[in-house]
């Protein structure tokens, strides 16, 4: 064989393909296979074009074989093979692609959609193997050639003898370290899950001689026998027409692609030609994964390109407010970089995400008007995630999100999405009201609910904490402004009530200023006619509601910084209470002072606001008893 030697650059660019640029080793698997479904995509291919090529596209595989006694890796291809020239002009100079190269000049539809671009991923075997053998026939020649090469220091290349038109590979793995244990690729569990995982649908198939066992006749011993069995699915369930396919076919799939134990609520087919050509299979899962809301879950699409695995799990198809779904997206149309291990950032991922968002958003419409009580069963398991979508980003996807908000209602504690809510306003009312709590049982223990339903109008209920939030961002809805009913400018009261109301706080400012002053943890004390049979409530003004606050005061981190709600203590005029105060301002001011701070404490409590000193509140208690 004649010896040569790598240019000075292309040795270089073998040091560094070898070190640096694939992250994972086992990455070399998908690229010879790769390579060799590329020569059967050749062959094939001038099959169709050339009258004395006669082969069949059943004929044409992939082998696999394994030698752990002699540590060598063999994949072989039945394809179009390479002459002497071509061999040295693929192999001897790295970055050259035939692949590309085929593809330029046969550019002619689906038929000749070969994988490899750049002629750099036969060179990944050498960060496994020490030595690597090709031995390779052309389709239709009689001459066979070989080429050999232990890494940068150079080639040899010769003719050899070869049965057999195509290209046998051979890898003579590197002896195992502390640090790397090669001879696990010669293991036959390992070469089938690495198949599965990256080449799982190349479109011809993969086959490999598996160990299998058998009882022996006759006794209860096993005995061991070869069978070879082909390890790629080939054909893509998400290339398929849904038509075709049944929902338990595509169940058992996701079962099985993401060992989840129920079927999922929504399956999602997508085919796209033109701008972005990609087919897309997702899912909706039943129920949010054990991990789902911690920072251990890794939210994003599998990514092929031409059956091809290239990324496990790409973020940059999915937002962060639809990171529950499951999938695939499959593209022959983008820009890969040279280890095709991770994606170039350009024009064509950003079209397919977009369209993606849309078709999950359009999606999960459809299912809430189809479906009522799954999507409700989907809005309990990830609700929480479209409404922190609301809420991030300083409200720019509120548009997107605001159609598949749900909240339960006053009326029946049933789910309303905003839309229904709006339909079902009474004519007289301004805005959509809501209160927020721990649990719907203690929201409606809070007076200006009590009040608000008393006249008729209907409430969202806010248990979650980044539901206010939410609507904070979202401000309004089909015109109509969102209104917290603990909020001290939310009334019910008609203006003639009002301007009584002002009236008297007016004439009892002095009273109240007293009051506020005995408390000393509110902005103001007043007077007002929206809490039905309460006596006292707290409620606030400005930006900062107390709920907000409390949330807040749970984040890591928050003391010191913490934004203050602006607490206003609001008294029934309607109560007896209230004429009680009055006549303790002329009577006894500092029992008055006293029925103040009381009041305060109860209305804490109404609220669910902790005390911050219960022993002084019992104090109080008992003294105004006795």
């Amino acid at each position: 064989m004649k010896k040569r030697q790598f240019k000075t650059e292309s040795q270089k660019l073998l040091d560094m393909m070898i070190n640096s640029i694939y992250t994972h080793k086992e990455i070399f698997l998908r690229e010879l296979i790769s390579n060799a479904s590329d020569a059967l995509d050749k062959l094939y291919f001038r099959s169709l074009t050339e009258s004395d090529i006669k082969i069949s596209r059943s004929e044409l595989a992939i082998n696999i074989s394994a030698d752990r006694d002699r540590r060598m890796l063999v994949i072989s291809d039945n394809g179009c093979g390479m002459s002497e020239e071509e061999l040295e002009s693929n192999l001897g100079t790295i970055a050259k692609s035939g692949s590309f190269d085929f593809k330029r000049d046969n550019d002619q539809g689906e038929e000749v959609d070969v994988i490899g671009q750049f002629g750099v991923g036969f060179y990944s075997a050498f960060m496994v193997a020490e030595k690597i053998t090709v031995k390779t026939r052309a389709y239709g020649s009689k001459v066979a050639s070989i080429w050999e090469s232990e890494g940068a220091d150079g080639y040899r290349i010769g003719e050899c003898e070869k049965e057999d038109f195509g290209t046998e590979i051979t890898l003579h793995l590197k002896s195992d370290t502390e640090d790397e244990n090669y001879s696990d690729f010669l293991d036959e569990y390992r070469l089938r899950t690495l198949v599965k995982k990256y080449s799982d649908y190349i479109r011809y198939p993969i086959k490999m001689a598996v160990t299998k066992f058998r009882k022996v006749e006759g006794g209860e011993e096993y005995e061991h026998y070869s069978e070879v069995e082909t390890l790629n699915s080939m054909i893509p369930l998400w290339k398929k027409n849904r038509s075709e396919v049944g929902e338990d076919e595509y169940n058992r799939f996701y079962n099985e692609k993401y060992f989840d134990h129920e079927p999922p609520l929504r399956i999602i087919t997508q085919r796209s030609e033109g701008t972005a050509t990609y087919n897309a299979l997702l899912f909706i899962p039943a129920r949010a994964p054990y991990n789902y809301y911690t920072q251990d879950y890794e939210r994003g699409l599998e990514l092929y390109s031409s059956g091809v695995m290239i990324m496990e799990c790409c973020k940059d198809l999915l937002p962060d407010y639809f990171g529950f779904v499951k999938g695939i997206v499959d593209s022959a149309d983008l820009s890969l970089n040279i280890s095709r291990e991770m994606l170039q950032h350009d024009r064509q991922l950003k079209v397919i995400a977009r369209a993606i968002e849309k078709k999950i958003k359009n999606e999960l419409v459809s299912l809430m008007e189809s479906d009522r009580e799954k999507y409700e069963k989907f809005f309990d398991e990830f609700g929480i995630q479209l409404k922190y979508g609301v809420y991030s980003d300083y409200g720019v996807h509120k548009e997107m999100l605001q159609e598949l908000l749900i909240f339960k209602s006053s009326l029946e504690h049933k789910y309303l999405s905003l839309k229904q809510y709006v339909e079902g306003m009474k004519e007289d009312q301004e805005a959509i009201y809501y209160a927020c709590g721990e649990r719907i049982d203690k929201i409606e223990m809070l007076p200006k609910v009590e009040a608000i339903k008393s006249r008729g109008y209907e409430i969202l209920y806010l248990t979650d904490d980044v539901d206010e939030f939410a609507l904070r961002v979202l401000e309004n809805y089909d015109g109509k402004e969102f209104k917290n009913v603990n909020d001290e400018a939310t009334s019910v009261e008609s203006e003639d009530e009002k301007a009584a109301i002002d009236e008297t706080n007016e004439k009892s400012k002095d009273m109240l200023d007293l009051m506020k002053d005995a408390v000393g943890s509110v902005s103001a004390v007043r007077f007002t006619k929206s809490l039905g049979k309460r006596a006292v409530c707290l409620t606030t003004e400005g930006e900062i509601s107390a709920e907000m606050e409390k949330v807040l005061s749970r984040m890591p981190g928050a003391e010191g910084n913490l934004p203050k709600a602006s607490i206003v203590m609001e008294i029934n005029l309607d109560h007896p209470i209230a004429e009680r105060l009055v006549s303790l301002y002329a009577s006894d001011t500092e029992k008055l002072k006293k029925y103040a701070k009381l009041l305060y404490a109860q209305g804490r409590l109404i609220s669910g606001m902790s005390i911050d000193d219960p022993a002084s509140l019992c104090e109080l208690i008992e003294e105004l008893m006795i």
